[in-house]
């Protein structure tokens, strides 16, 4: 029982065909001929049946054995090349972040099935995500002999790929990395020399080749972020025919012993310890300013890898609150409150345990809609065919990926401390799969960024891009939608709630500019929690307008009556319990309060 996944994708169907218009997408040109939205039931069940069927049964080896280091190489659990090769030759994986690709799925469906195979196991998934990203990036800034050698086998998942930026002690301090890259004869090959850490998948026997992308400064190169470069460093070596060669000076130094992924090698790579360690710069060299492409280039897989975190937090997340459901209706335990003397009952009849279900369910669907709100809008940007469409997508998009990275790993934490509680003592042992989870779930918010990262990015970035606009524009479809809606006689009481909501962040955006005029030690000390209140109030938005949905379907007499009413007392929950946190947030901020920077380092 130490695994069980306990998975539905009825949320996603509403999703892409009653609540987005995923009919949209799969008419635009890129998809239409060859998919509908008559196809999308199909391939969620198809997708839902292969990882339950292929990927599931691989969690339990992947916790007990896991990744394993042994003479400078690193294996991965046998049941994981079945079911990776699988996942590849059935077009699930990385082959669906090929913009040109044949029979690609637009990121609304591919994500919706990438879901799944998390929720079934996060530990092997990664070396199947990754390889299509780092693949796109090649593809994307690539010279066409680099993208004909390398992406085809990729995407295929026939070599594996990743991105190598953290060094040891370096952290999130990229500017400041010691990696470097030296000039040869040839002018778009360099010898690299240097250190990673934290590389996933950095090192595995499921494919024959890794390729790596390294970011790495070219020797006289500008110093800090601007100056550095991005070069395709192969494990081992690629002849121009596209045959293997010697190996390229790359050496597994090390796995982490981590405390969940633990199928996963998190790799320590050290490159050119023999100074024979050769890449290919991708693109072009630094500038007269000694200004590099890396950053800008390394940013394309970056920014959809913060997306696929928090995504990947509530697929774990999932997992354990269906696990907890199932658990509160399996077991018996205590009496009704109102009757203290009659029949013991399934706790799930108890209502702190109502409670906390209702608290995972509504938080989880909030998450998920920002989600696929999200991937919605990148469909439109990499494949829209109206400007103005292509444009406003990318603006959303710039806003909400900060909130679905930080919001959704951080919440995904907390509710699976819920569904431990649930548990009781249960869910404290490794025989009952929420434990797993729980320590599966927490690198998310440390992947990709860390959270306060991503909250500095929104407070300090997004809120100003474009002099503000983006995200005046952004809060102004939340205010809009509010405004039209404040009538509605199923809803009044949430949308007052999601009014005032509003306002009290409109104050709250206000007394922080007089904070960064003022006291600028405010701005991060807040910017946690302003993340946090920004990404619910957007849920809130979001769950409001699948509630319109709902009660419509309801009117009509449409069927799945459950689902329907389960979903606008969900969203009546999130507003009323979890909403108004952005009220009370709101004014902790207005009060400036700095104990915490006040506090002696010694009384800590």
């Amino acid at each position: 029982m130490a695994s069980k996944y306990a998975y539905s994708n009825r949320d996603h169907k509403f999703i892409i065909k009653e609540w987005l218009d995923g009919g949209k997408i799969l008419e635009l040109k890129r998809f239409r001929d060859y998919l509908s939205i008559d196809d999308v039931d199909g391939i969620l069940d198809q997708a839902l049946k292969m990882s339950k069927e292929v990927v599931a049964p691989t969690n339990d080896e992947g916790d007990k054995i896991g990744a394993v280091f042994a003479e400078g190489k690193v294996t991965v659990p046998p049941s994981f090349h079945h079911a990776f090769r699988f996942v590849a030759e059935n077009g699930w994986g990385g082959s669906n972040k090929d913009v040109d690709g044949e029979g690609t799925l637009p990121a609304i469906l591919c994500e919706a099935v990438r879901e799944f195979m998390i929720g079934a196991n996060p530990a092997m998934t990664p070396y199947i995500g990754l390889t299509g990203g780092i693949a796109s990036v090649i593809k994307a800034f690539g010279s066409p002999e680099q993208i004909s050698l390398y992406t085809p086998k990729m995407f295929k998942g026939e070599w594996g790929g990743t991105m190598c930026l953290t060094e040891p002690g370096g952290g999130s301090d990229v500017g400041d990395m010691l990696s470097k890259a030296y000039p040869t004869d040839d002018p778009i090959i360099y010898k690299i020399k240097g250190t990673k850490c934290f590389i996933t998948g950095g090192d595995h026997d499921l494919t024959e080749n890794i390729i790596h992308l390294v970011l790495a400064r070219i020797d006289g190169a500008a110093p800090g972020t601007k100056g550095l470069s991005l070069f395709i460093v192969p494990k081992i070596w690629v002849n121009e025919d596209g045959s293997l060669g010697e190996v390229n000076d790359v050496a597994t130094v090390g796995i982490e012993h981590k405390m969940g992924l633990k199928g996963s090698s998190t790799a320590v790579l050290s490159f050119g310890e023999e100074g024979q360690c050769r890449g290919f710069l991708l693109g072009s060299a630094p500038d007269e300013k000694g200004f590099g492409q890396g950053m800008a280039q390394m940013f394309k897989m970056i920014n959809g890898s913060r997306l696929d975190t928090g995504h990947s937090a509530l697929g774990v997340a999932t997992v354990a609150y269906n696990n907890a459901v199932e658990y509160a209706k399996e077991r018996i335990q205590g009496r009704p409150i109102t009757d203290p003397k009659g029949q013991r009952v399934p706790i799930i009849q108890h209502e702190d345990i109502r409670r906390m279900l209702l608290m995972q369910k509504a938080t989880l669907e909030a998450m998920r809609a920002m989600i696929f709100q999200a991937y919605y809008y990148l469909d439109l940007a990499e494949y829209g065919g109206e400007a103005e469409e292509v444009r406003e997508a990318k603006r959303q998009v710039e806003v909400i990926t900060p909130l679905v990275k930080a919001y959704c790993s951080d919440q995904a934490w907390l509710m699976i401390t819920e569904a431990i509680q649930i548990h009781g003592g249960y869910g404290f042992t490794e025989e009952y799969p929420v434990a797993r989870q729980a320590r599966d779930v927490k690198i998310y918010s440390i992947w990709e960024g860390t959270n306060f990262i991503q909250s500095m990015d929104l407070v300090g970035r997004k809120w100003s891009l474009d002099k503000g606009s983006i995200f005046r524009e952004w809060l102004q479809k939340i205010i809009t939608f509010t405004q039209n809606n404040l009538e509605n006689s199923v809803l009044a009481r949430e949308f007052t709630l999601l009014n005032q909501a509003i306002q009290a962040y409109q104050e709250m955006m206000g007394t922080m500019y007089g904070y960064f005029k003022g006291d600028i030690r405010l701005v991060p000390l807040y910017s946690t929690r302003i993340l946090r209140m920004t990404a619910e109030l957007y849920g809130a938005f979001l769950l409001m307008r699948q509630a319109l949905v709902a009660q419509e379907k309801l009117d009509q007499g449409a069927g799945d009556l459950t689902f329907y009413q389960g979903k606008i007392i969900t969203v009546k929950f999130y507003v009323r319990n979890i909403l108004p946190d952005v009220m009370a947030t709101a004014q902790i901020i207005k009060e400036a309060d700095t104990s915490a920077m006040d506090m002696p380092e010694e009384a800590f």
